[in-house]
């Protein structure tokens, strides 16, 4: 058993790719558009995070994925298939997991680098959720969340309050800094993929 006085390991740790958004600014599902050498996005993501963390899923509405088989034990459906809601995602990743914390990342920010993962994982000990922040913004589904959040999740989803910034605020939680913005571009828009694609020329080795 882990010392509590131990920082946690961030291989203990299961990481969860977030694919359960509407990709309505993008114009098509933003989750299977070919990215470097890779057929799509989340193939690109899922296979840069299994280096270097033991455990990597995929929250997802539905099967979209070429690369996972169909009865994949690594993709964590949404307990609700109507409603897209990061609440009701992290809901049903926690119900799924038998980990006291979980690391989520969505599938749409590909430059968040391993070791901003593994400060987040290692700083998390005394805190029901950390995340990431910039200047320009903090951000709300990169970080670590424990399982002690469950019952209040399912608490304001029985009151439809769907804010993941809500429960943040009604939770113990910490904010880590950090300074390099582009590191957090979000794909939304095809100037974004675009200029992710540019992007990854020169992050490629350092990710």
């Amino acid at each position: 058993m882990r010392n509590k006085k131990e920082p946690l390991a961030f291989c203990d740790v299961p990481v969860i790719i977030l694919c359960g958004g509407k990709s309505s600014r993008m114009g098509e599902d933003k989750t299977l558009l070919p990215f470097g050498e890779y057929d799509s996005l989340i193939h690109f993501q899922f296979e840069r995070l299994s280096v270097s963390f033991s455990n990597v899923y995929v929250s997802s509405k539905k099967h979209t994925f070429d690369f996972l088989d169909k009865n994949s034990s690594v993709i964590l459906y949404d307990n609700e298939q109507t409603v897209h809601s990061p609440l009701i995602a992290l809901q049903s990743i926690l119900k799924q997991l038998d980990a006291p914390k979980v690391c989520i990342l969505t599938v749409d920010t590909p430059f968040v680098r391993i070791n901003t993962l593994k400060l987040l994982i290692e700083k998390s000990d005394d805190y029901e959720i950390t995340i990431a922040s910039t200047l320009e913004r903090t951000h709300h589904l990169c970080g670590v969340f424990s399982q002690s959040l469950l019952e209040r999740i399912e608490h304001m989803l029985e009151q439809d309050i769907h804010k993941i910034g809500y429960l943040i605020k009604q939770s113990h939680s910490q904010i880590l800094k950090f300074e390099n913005e582009e590191e957090f571009l979000n794909l939304n828009t095809k100037d974004e993929y675009s200029k992710a694609l540019q992007q990854l020329k020169t992050y490629q080795n350092c990710l």
